[in-house]
């Protein structure tokens, strides 16, 4: 059965769920459940016992299913099955370029404007982050980390911009808690994180969108790396074809 939040799943009859459509919410199980490791990749998400798990109809959790497969969440296999993708260097590498041509234009345009309420968001993300820094939680410095970003991006008051970072959101997210999880040390987060938002709040332009594309490349390494490692202790356990885990 699966497992929501830290416990079990939350029934769409028990009244805990919010009131958008059922296959939304859902959506919101499965995909926490997906950033949070406790599905992880590889999974065979294996539908009749999804559907009893979360007492809904197969029809609602496969349009859940297809939602996460938008995301890049989910995979499809065959038409019939579903998977949590696995995450190859291959895809390390296309998340870490793709992310950072859009939040370099990002971070150029909120340091031209200098906009005092975008300017001021930035900061308090960036409060926020070291906040988390503190407090030594891994998954609060992913999610805070993932919230600096995406401040950036939205203070930067491009709608098409905004548009195709929200399509890479979940999966920069998972890519984010994968490689803060490799991070020893988190209290190097902040001075990492500290000169990108300095240029920004100074209004050094080229700087900002310099250190806003180039600002994973350390972590991309390291997370192609784990990868790679993860991917050659699984094959010799491997015969055959590639078998999956189900819940």
């Amino acid at each position: 059965m699966l497992e929501a939040s830290e416990s079990k799943p939350v029934s769409p009859k028990s009244g805990q769920l919010d009131r958008r459509s059922l296959d939304h919410r859902v959506a919101d199980i499965l995909r926490q459940q997906i950033l949070s490791g406790a599905l992880p990749p590889g999974h065979r998400l294996v539908e009749t016992a999804l559907a009893e798990g979360l007492a809904i109809s197969r029809g609602t959790l496969r349009a859940a299913l297809r939602a996460l497969t938008h995301e890049g969440l989910v995979a499809q296999v065959a038409y019939t099955k579903w998977m949590v993708p696995e995450l190859s260097p291959a895809d390390a590498w296309e998340l870490y370029t793709l992310r950072g041509s859009l939040e370099g234009l990002a971070a150029r345009l909120v340091t031209e404007r200098q906009k005092p309420e975008a300017i001021a968001l930035v900061k308090h993300a960036f409060d926020r982050l070291e906040a988390a820094v503190a407090a030594e939680s891994h998954t609060d410095v992913a999610e805070a980390d993932a919230g600096l970003h995406k401040t950036i991006v939205m203070a930067a008051d491009h709608e098409r911009l905004q548009e195709q970072y929200r399509l890479l959101e979940q999966q920069i997210r998972r890519y984010i808690l994968l490689t803060n999880a490799a991070i020893i040390d988190l209290h190097q987060m902040v001075p990492a994180h500290r000169p990108l938002v300095e240029a920004i709040l100074v209004g050094d332009i080229e700087s900002a969108a310099r250190l806003a594309q180039e600002h994973n490349a350390p972590e991309v390494d390291l997370a192609a790396e784990d990868l790679a490692r993860h991917q050659n202790a699984k094959r010799p356990s491997e015969k055959g074809k590639r078998r999956v885990k189900k819940i």
